[in-house]
């Protein structure tokens, strides 16, 4: 039996919505609807789900967004990629500009290499004995007078997880090619950067694909554009060319740990006579130059570095002259960063010689070369 309920078509009233603009009227009437009457709202209720969907609300003018978390957070990370970026263009410009300043000879000396951040290379680091103009010290030769000696020489082997240091001492006698015997140190004398990269090969084996020549004049600009570095050590008490008195400068330092402004950083490198201890030899002078390689280092990736970081983009290139160009001499100071403190060493000198001219010098025996060669090649 059918329900007759199912041929009745549904009840239901339709309620239609004043125009947005008619709606609120001052007297707050409703005018009625189909079947309501004026000034009575509709009989119906309005349920509101809390899960709703709701639209964005409209920003007012001058209304101002909530600061959040997420939106801090986004500022500060495009400030310091910007940062960066700047950094990063202010050294790729610095290098270059003075990776034009080696000579012809000393770039066709070396060998080549891959690029230093993921390959090993070996970079061999010069600097001379010259003095600055105005130095009184006696049988000094004076910065664009005259050939001078390598004041200090190491080579670095850093990139592809490599990274150690071996020091040469600068009295140590090798075979100069075309030149004799002689102190390691002149060879730049006799024939500038490009022999001393031949007589390194030639001395140990090795290829140079490299070169690093510390610019003196503009080494503490870097150390003072770092805010310094921290350097722990036995008293020294050294003059830098003839001392003070004689145009140069005077280092005095305690015995202790002390921050080294540029000055002192390069006098402290440059010490060989230390009045205060007179028993030292050359061995103490490199690893003093070592400790402070590893305190630049340390500094580079602190955090006050990183407030300086344009400025020391800018004199870190300006303090030395390499072959490498600015992408190649950033990879070396990115292989530098992550490769840690590294495996530091001396080429000993195994005894002692006279030269042709009555002086003094140092000599390795092969056994002890080739040990110190393979650990430097290892890294």
């Amino acid at each position: 039996m059918a329900d007759d309920r199912d041929d009745d078509p549904p009840e239901y009233t339709v309620y239609r919505s004043r125009p947005r603009w008619f709606r609120g009227r001052d007297d707050g009437r409703f005018d009625g609807g189909r079947d309501g009457a004026a000034g009575e709202p509709p009989p119906y209720k309005v349920h509101r789900s809390g899960r709703g969907l709701r639209l964005p609300r409209r920003r007012r003018d001058g209304e101002r967004r909530k600061l959040t978390v997420g939106r801090v957070v986004g500022w500060l990370a495009l400030a310091v990629s910007a940062w960066l970026l700047v950094s990063l263009v202010v050294f790729l410009i610095s290098a270059q500009i003075q990776s034009a300043k080696i000579s012809d000879a000393a770039e066709a000396a070396l060998s080549g290499g891959g690029f230093t951040l993921t390959s090993p290379n070996t970079i061999l680091v010069l600097g001379g004995d010259a003095r600055p103009p105005g130095s009184k010290e006696p049988g000094a030769t004076t910065i664009g007078q005259g050939p001078a000696r390598s004041d200090s020489m190491l080579l670095l082997r850093v990139g592809g997880g490599k990274n150690a240091t071996l020091s040469i001492l600068r009295d140590t006698v090798v075979d100069i090619p075309g030149h004799g015997r002689d102190k390691i140190n002149a060879a730049y004398a006799i024939g500038g950067p490009a022999l001393s990269i031949k007589t390194v090969e030639s001395f140990l084996g090795i290829e140079v694909n490299h070169l690093v020549e510390v610019n003196f004049e503009n080494f503490p600009e870097l150390i003072d554009a770092l805010g310094g570095v921290d350097y722990t050590g036995e008293c020294v008490v050294s003059k830098i060319n003839g001392g003070t008195r004689n145009g140069g400068y005077t280092l005095r330092l305690k015995r202790g740990t002390h921050e080294l402004n540029g000055k002192q950083a390069l006098a402290l490198a440059r010490t060989r006579k230390n009045e205060c201890r007179p028993t030292e030899d050359d061995r103490a002078r490199v690893r003093r130059q070592q400790k402070i390689i590893n305190a630049i280092k340390g500094k580079v990736t602190s955090f006050e570095t990183f407030i300086r970081l344009p400025w020391v983009s800018w004199a870190a290139p300006q303090a030395v002259r390499s072959d490498m160009s600015g992408v190649s001499l950033l990879g070396l100071v990115g292989a530098e960063m992550i490769g840690g403190s590294g495996r530091r060493n001396v080429l000993r000198p195994s005894g002692a010689t006279t030269l042709p001219d009555g002086g003094a010098g140092l000599t390795v025996d092969e056994a002890t070369k080739a040990q110190a060669v393979e650990q430097f090649l290892k890294g």
